[in-house]
């Protein structure tokens, strides 16, 4: 049972190993305030990849002041491959669930933004913004942006660039010590060699040219929309159709109890 001397909590949301590149300096603020964070995968990876990138994480959180203990990969514990987390909405809501309702003093929920760049993230996002309403937490929930291809021509992309239509995000400055420091833990997922290759330009410019940490606030009701018009990254990359997750995140919604708050598509 928290007391006084809990500290505050701030749960953070991936979907992937190595999508904490979009909240280094979140991180870092809440544990410079004193605050538990607490950081969760819900997938893992293929191909016997899984313990490297699950240790390559372990070793980017500890230096932005995340103990092991504090970091959970329920894609492990559930067995949720990589790219598959929109069919499998009922093992990881409910797990989000649990764990979301179980950590005390809860003040912060960080999940990936509505923004069409990777379906794993749009499903992840659905769960943790229904899941915080339910709860009570809605207020406490932002998004953090990744990756999208809004106005984009192919094969080009937008990242750590927050959608208009999720609303105006709340910035923090990034110092120049810390730019350069996240710069290079953004270098030390070699087994994902060939995705920062293509990632790393773009974060580069933004450290360079922006520097800021950016969130913005999620809704319910904002699901329901496409994330932005025009083809979607992951849809043009033929990795899953809009469709195909409107279809997923609809029977999950229709499966929940009735007494709970719902948002049909």
């Amino acid at each position: 049972m928290p007391t006084d001397r809990t500290p505050p909590a701030a749960l953070f949301l991936f979907a992937h190993q190595d999508d904490e590149f979009g909240v280094f300096q979140a991180i870092e603020d809440c544990r410079r305030q004193g605050w538990r964070v607490v950081c969760a995968y819900l997938t893992h990876g293929a191909h016997g990849s899984a313990a490297r990138r699950n240790d390559e994480s372990l070793a980017v959180l500890a230096a932005l002041g995340v103990p092991a203990a504090d970091v959970l990969f329920a894609g492990d514990t559930l067995d949720i491959v990589d790219a598959t987390l929109p069919r499998r909405l009922d093992a990881a809501g409910a797990w989000l669930a649990g764990h979301m309702a179980a950590l005390p003093r809860l003040q912060l929920v960080c999940a990936p933004a509505w923004e069409g760049g990777h379906h794993d993230h749009d499903a992840l996002h659905f769960l943790a913004v229904h899941t915080a309403a339910r709860l009570g937490l809605g207020r406490q929930l932002r998004q953090y942006a990744l990756y999208h291809a809004h106005r984009c021509p192919a094969p080009w992309f937008r990242v750590l660039s927050p959608l208009a239509a999720n609303g105006a995000p709340q910035t923090s400055a990034i110092g120049w010590r810390d730019r350069l420091r996240h710069l290079r833990l953004c270098l030390r997922y070699p087994s994902q060699l060939t995705t920062w290759i293509g990632l790393f330009p773009f974060v580069l410019a933004h450290y360079l040219l922006q520097g800021r940490q950016a969130l913005q606030q999620a809704t319910p009701a904002r699901t329901a929309e496409r994330p932005h018009a025009g083809p979607l990254y992951y849809e043009r990359r033929r990795f899953y159709r809009w469709e195909q997750l409107q279809a997923d995140t609809s029977a999950w919604l229709r499966a929940q109890p009735a007494t709970q708050d719902h948002h049909d598509h």
